[in-house]
Formats: C-alpha cells, structure tokens, sequence
C-alpha cells in the first residue's frame, strides 16, 4: 500500500511540475470574432462559473470560451486545510432554540478538505475560543444582543477515521495466538 500511495504522490509532483508550462489552445469563434480576454485568477473564473444558472461548473452555452482549471490548482484547492466556512448557530448551540439568532449563521475557520487516503480525515489539531456578538430574539417578547462563543481551528492534519481504528483494535484483538490460548486452556482441564 505504501509503495503505491508513493508512486502516486510522485506522479503528482511530476504532473504539478509539468503542468506549470502554459498551454495556450484556440478555439473556434463565432462569427470570425476573436475572444475577449477573460479573467486570469482561477478564484474569478470560478465566480464566473457560479453566476451561471443551472450550469454549475459547467460551462455551457453562457459561456463558450471558460478557461480550464489546471489540475494543480484544484488540488491545491482540495487539500486539507482550515478555511472560512458558514456555520449555523444552532448546530453549534442546539438547546437555544426558544430563541432566534441573527445572524442565522457565522464565519468560523473550520478545518475542511479531501486526504489522499480513504482511511485518513481532515481534523483539527489545535483550536481556540472566538467570542461574537449575535442578536438574541425572542419572539414578541424581547431582544438582545449577546455574545457567544465559538471554536474556531487554527491548524488541521489527516488522520485516521475512527472507525478504521476501532477495526484495527478488534482485529489486533481477534488473533490466532489467543484462539490458540483458549483451546489449550480448554485442553488442559480434566476431564471427567
């Protein structure tokens, strides 16, 4: 497994390494007018792709000339890391809910992001306390605003899934040698 986890990590260096070289391609315009030039940060050409309906990442008819994200960019974009994401105040306060929270959800840094094994997850490694004012309402009798506190991650690794060492502690538990054991201690009693 190690071997092949290393052969694929060095095909990525390599394709990373290779794909730095740009590569221009032409494509055919209509009416003989050439493209304007679009956007060069891959960061806009994916705003440029989330302002159009129903297409998603693809590009479709709206937008006929969409550049193409290298491959070392969306995976340096996916790798496990801590990232601005919106949480939802009452997941991280589920016995409030007498009351409304605006605004519904806050910006936390949150670990986030793929590992290159199917065993391994993105967790936080170090965390720290942020506190933020909210306004409390509470219907048709008072408001307020509040401050809560919320975990935020200031640094993330990939490791195993629980339940993949839960497996691995049954397995190192279940092995022939304490089978072995039980019949030899079973052998030794006497018989009557």
């Amino acid at each position: 497994m190690n071997f092949l986890l290393t052969w694929i990590n060095w095909g990525l260096a390599i394709v990373v390494s290779l794909s730095t070289v740009q590569v221009t391609r032409t494509a055919p315009t209509l009416g003989g007018h050439k493209p304007t030039e679009g956007p060069r940060d891959s960061e806009a050409v994916m705003d440029g792709y989330r302002t159009l309906d129903g297409c998603g990442l693809h590009a479709c008819r709206f937008f006929p000339h969409a550049p193409v994200v290298p491959f070392y960019k969306v995976f340096e974009q996916s790798v496990c890391k801590v990232r601005e994401t919106m949480v939802d105040v009452y997941q991280e306060y589920p016995d409030d809910v007498e009351f409304i929270f605006k605004p519904s959800c806050v910006p936390l840094m949150r670990c986030s992001g793929c590992c290159n094994d199917e065993t391994l997850e993105c967790v936080p490694v170090e965390t720290y306390n942020i506190t933020m004012q909210i306004m409390s309402i509470r219907p048709h009798i008072n408001q307020n605003i509040i401050d809560k506190s919320f975990q935020q991650h200031s640094r993330c690794e990939c490791r195993l899934k629980r339940d993949v060492i839960s497996k691995q502690e049954k397995k190192a538990k279940q092995g022939k040698g304490l089978k072995r054991k039980r019949k030899k201690i079973r052998c030794e009693k006497p018989r009557r």
